[in-house]
């Protein structure tokens, strides 16, 4: 027994140094993810000139990210990530990201303009330029790498900062992720501008995902030991125990469970307010601020990110040692709703800049108190050998929003502004800016905002009742 307590005491993850290694080396990844994600968000406006992608182009170039996702893959990443662990799925996560973007970064390039490649490309579904469809494969491909890599993460920190600082853990991979949203949307625009053209920091979102690739491939090596250290203590043996051992009848379980289907309900409503808005909010900005550069409205939207990634790390401490997790989800929910209505009725009528960067921060606080206690409080209600499937059968529940809602956002864009004098005007001018109105489509994400916030109010009513443990701190004295 004091053997065993000696081995133990040793672990790999009871090293701080260690185990904040991993954090970090898996984190950069999901940092790279999100840069590549965004990186031609703040560049609506110069690719509809240089590409000839509208709205409706775009919105479904949007979606593309995740089509196969929602098609099923996320619901096989989940089988694949239980039955053949951390490594090997992160490892395949990640190189399906950078393949992915390849493909992406070659469809907006010279060497395709003009190729018969794309002339092939352009003779069919004509509702699409040929870069875009091709974009479109390639995001695919990036998208289900990218959702893949977040639930390994998810799984990996739950592993490594177990009866540790898992919120805390899962809050900084989040605000690391963040700065990767305010960082490309900072340097896109200038890099843009500068070289002329968007295949530059497609280029260099590319090469970073590389860099990510690597990053992994180093984590592999640091958890191949811990797991070895777990085998010599005794905490967990080469062959699975088959009572403990996943089986595809288990996700029955999963989708048969009410905890599971209100904070997957609650992940799809807050999200589709958040990532296809992320997709249109420069260009938002852009119309609804008398027509600010591109670069200008980037620099407005970027402070989103960096809202949410300077509190997330203190809510998820907090989470830690105070808990109240339900309790955020309510008031992430409430703070979303007023940001988009203010972004629908204050903001065209004021102009104002200043109440242009206030709201952009406080909607990064919004995003803060979501994800800080939505995604610890999944270990809570799922059992841990099917806790990858779970991940990813929310994820896959979420992807079905960001699947359809670009879609109808850039539907709803394109509609109610085919009678806009002014819109009507500059595109008769062939003008590299559309001055679009965007109260309906902010009136939808504020929507989705109100039913989330009634899934939150039940979420904590169902916690009360079953004692889920989500008001409850996550590490115990």
């Amino acid at each position: 027994m004091s053997e065993v307590i000696a081995k133990t005491q040793q672990l790999l993850n009871d090293k701080k140094w260690a185990r904040w290694t991993a954090l970090i080396l898996i984190a950069l990844m999901m940092f790279f993810g999100y840069m590549f994600v965004d990186v031609m968000s703040p560049l609506q406006a110069l690719v509809e000139s240089e590409k000839g992608w509208t709205p409706n182009v775009f919105g479904t170039y949007a979606s593309a990210e995740y089509i196969l996702n929602v098609c099923g893959f996320l619901i096989l990443a989940g089988i694949i990530l239980d039955k053949m662990g951390i490594r090997f799925t992160g490892v395949l996560a990640a190189s399906m990201m950078f393949i992915g973007a390849c493909i992406k970064f070659y469809a907006v390039s010279d060497w395709f303009a003009g190729s018969g490649f794309e002339s092939w490309l352009n003779s069919w579904w004509i509702s699409m330029p040929g870069s875009a469809k091709l974009a479109a494969l390639g995001f695919m491909i990036f998208g289900c790498g990218c959702e893949m890599a977040g639930t390994t993460v998810s799984k990996a920190i739950a592993k490594w900062f177990k009866g540790k600082e898992m919120a805390l853990a899962m809050g900084i991979e989040m605000a690391i992720a963040r700065v990767g949203v305010f960082a490309i949307f900072s340097i896109s625009p200038i890099i843009a501008a500068k070289l002329g053209t968007i295949t530059a920091p497609v280029g260099f979102c590319t090469v970073l995902l590389l860099i990510g690739l690597i990053n992994f491939i180093i984590f592999t090596f640091m958890d191949k030991k811990f797991d070895g250290q777990l085998i010599a203590a005794g905490l967990k043996t080469e062959e699975k125990d088959p009572e403990d051992e996943f089986k595809v009848k288990d996700l029955g379980k999963i989708f048969g469970s009410l905890n599971f289907w209100v904070v997957a309900l609650l992940c799809v409503l807050y999200y589709s307010a958040i990532f296809p808005f992320q997709r249109y909010g420069a260009n938002m900005l852009q119309c609804n601020l008398d027509g600010i550069t591109p670069e200008a409205a980037s620099n407005i939207f970027r402070w989103f990110p960096i809202g949410a990634a300077a509190i997330t790390p203190f809510l998820g401490s907090f989470l830690d040692h105070k808990g109240k997790g339900a309790t955020m989800l309510i008031w992430g929910s409430i703070l979303l709703i007023v940001c988009h209505l203010i972004f629908a009725f204050v903001l065209p009528s004021t102009h104002s800049k200043l109440i242009a960067y206030a709201t952009i921060v406080v909607l990064g606080i919004s995003f803060s108190l979501v994800p800080a206690a939505l995604w610890p409080s999944v270990p809570k209600i799922i059992d841990e050998k099917v806790l990858g499937s779970a991940y990813c059968l929310i994820f896959w529940v979420q992807n079905i929003g960001l699947c359809l809602v670009p879609l109808l956002i850039g539907n709803v864009l394109a509609s109610s502004n085919a009678n806009n004098p002014a819109v009507i005007a500059a595109k008769a001018a062939n003008a590299d800016f559309i001055p679009y109105n965007y109260t309906i489509p902010l009136i939808i994400f504020a929507c989705f905002g109100v039913a989330a916030l009634f899934i939150a109010i039940f979420l904590k009513a169902l916690d009360k009742k079953r004692h889920l443990g989500l008001e409850e701190p996550n590490i115990k004295k």
